[in-house]
């Protein structure tokens, strides 16, 4: 893969984290700035924890209200709101 030259302005202490990154793991500061763009890619789009509990919690507490009746029977309501519409609903004996 070929290398593009870039410029960025990051503040001091980025710096002083991507500097003592690559001594840690004694690789070059570009190597770890690249790992750890792969890494953030790889989470974006994805959700935090923070927002799967939320959304788990909304589910716990949305799923007790959805009817559990047959499918059967949910069919038969809305043959029913059909008809009733193709009646003209509940003015079709008013006049």
């Amino acid at each position: 893969m070929a290398a593009v030259r870039l410029t960025f302005s990051l503040d001091s202490e980025t710096v002083t984290r991507l500097r003592t990154a690559a001594e840690r793991l004694r690789l070059p500061q570009s190597q770890v700035v690249r790992e750890a763009i792969a890494d953030f890619s790889a989470r974006v789009g994805r959700l935090s924890e923070a927002e799967r509990a939320a959304l788990l919690r909304t589910f716990d507490r949305v799923l007790p209200l959805v009817p559990s009746r047959p499918a059967s029977a949910v069919d038969a309501e809305l043959r029913a709101l059909r008809a009733a519409r193709r009646r003209g609903g509940r003015r079709a004996g008013i006049r």
